[in-house]
């Protein structure tokens, strides 16, 4: 396959600009660029599939330019329902430097900032030079806009597709970029950009946009929506990303293994066939998996993430960590131990049983244990002596109910 075959059949290619443009991608030696505005100080698994087209057009003879909008930034693409959130200049200055050295570390690509371009331009120049090629009935039929116009829509945020346009218009004249990729909540920022060039220069830009990744509700990945999936293992762990992953929906994963790793067709077509056959194996979600945690953080991070998950399922917890035992059970009911106590107090007076004959009747039944060791006798003191590392103790109740306890002494 071309290129230009390879992103239709991974379903990276929602619309293009001109049929012109599949020729260029098929024959190299396009400078484009794909940005993002600091909302954030790191990206999350959104941004990673659209920032990973830029590896692959790079592999394509193509030249990538990665734009973080410092400038964007203060602005805000306008939501399709509400307003943005404004921040201040110091937290999106803050949020720049994090995204520009993630995405040098990921992606290896030149970042550019708009700001740079961007502040010294007066009000007066702006409308002048860049608000006068806006029409505002253009404008108004931007789905984006359209969508705001009886809620209402601010006048700052009503600029921000002259802005984004302002960028292109700016990295065509100065670095010879003619193509524009991104997510298709864009198409109408960047088609504004193609037209301001044209008016400008009487030239040609180009844009191509994919459709954004989901996830099983159907919401895209963002801090705003409150499902990131962040790149930043200080953010998400590695053990955190393996487990959305291997436990995403059948139905998707085919679709983020085109979209999120570089496997070969063939491969994913195998993928596919035991996924269908076989789903209990869950071969294609650990192949995601591995491929994305061992880009993002390296092999051993994904070993790590892999040697959390198996102990964590099977019980076997002395050998892990206490560091790896808060990730693993992150979201698991913790409380804090400040003196040695009989088991049946510790069951009860932290809301792990109802009552002590309820706690008998778990540990006769063998279904309470600590650090993986089954509890067998009511009468146990428990004491720091049990904890790993004289730190942590890890109780299970049944198949599925687990409790951390923390000694504070």
């Amino acid at each position: 396959m071309n290129i230009y075959e390879e992103l239709k059949w991974r379903g990276l290619v929602q619309d293009i600009s001109s049929p012109e443009l599949i020729d260029k991608l098929n024959n190299g030696g396009l400078t484009f660029y794909i940005g993002t505005d600091p909302t954030a100080d790191s990206m999350h698994i959104g941004h990673y599939s659209s920032f990973l087209i830029s590896r692959r057009l790079k592999n394509a003879g193509h030249n990538p330019i990665l734009l973080v909008g410092g400038a964007t930034g203060l602005i805000g693409d306008p939501k399709p329902d509400s307003e943005r959130p404004m921040i201040s200049k110091e937290e999106v200055e803050h949020n720049f430097k994090g995204l520009k050295a993630q995405a040098e570390k990921i992606f290896g690509f030149e970042v550019v900032n708009n700001f740079d371009w961007t502040k010294e331009i007066n009000v007066i120049d702006f409308l002048r030079d860049y608000g006068k090629y806006f029409n505002i009935n253009y404008m108004l039929a931007k789905d984006k806009v359209k969508s705001r116009l009886e809620s209402g829509i601010t006048y700052a945020e009503f600029s921000y597709m002259i802005l984004q346009a302002l960028d292109f218009l700016y990295l065509f004249e100065n670095r010879d970029c003619t193509l524009q990729v991104a997510g298709s909540d864009q198409w109408g920022n960047i088609t504004s950009g193609i037209e301001l060039i044209r008016k400008k220069t009487g030239k040609e830009a180009y844009g191509m946009v994919m459709p954004l990744v989901v996830d099983s509700t159907g919401k895209k990945f963002g801090k705003t929506e409150g499902n990131a999936l962040w790149l930043d293992k200080n953010k998400t762990s590695s053990y955190e990303m393996y487990q959305y992953l291997v436990n995403l929906e059948d139905s998707m994963i085919i679709d983020y293994l085109k979209k999120l790793t570089f496997l070969s067709k063939e491969e994913i077509e195998r993928l596919e066939v035991c996924n269908n056959e076989h789903p209990e194996l869950r071969e294609a979600h650990k192949a995601l998996a591995r491929e994305i945690i061992t880009d993002l953080h390296g092999e051993d991070e994904y070993n790590k993430a892999v040697q959390i998950s198996e102990a964590l399922f099977n019980g076997d917890v002395k050998n892990l960590s206490v560091e790896d035992i808060l990730v693993g059970f992150k979201d698991v009911p913790h409380f804090d131990i400040d003196k040695d106590c009989n088991i049946l107090d510790l069951l009860v007076n932290n809301g792990i049983c109802t009552s002590k004959r309820e706690a008998r009747e778990f540990i006769n039944s063998k279904a309470i244990s600590i650090n993986g060791e089954k509890i067998t006798d009511e009468n146990v003191v428990i004491n720091k002596d049990l904890a790993l590392e004289g730190k942590i103790l890890v109780i299970k109740r049944g198949k599925k109910k687990n409790y951390i306890g923390l000694y504070n002494y």
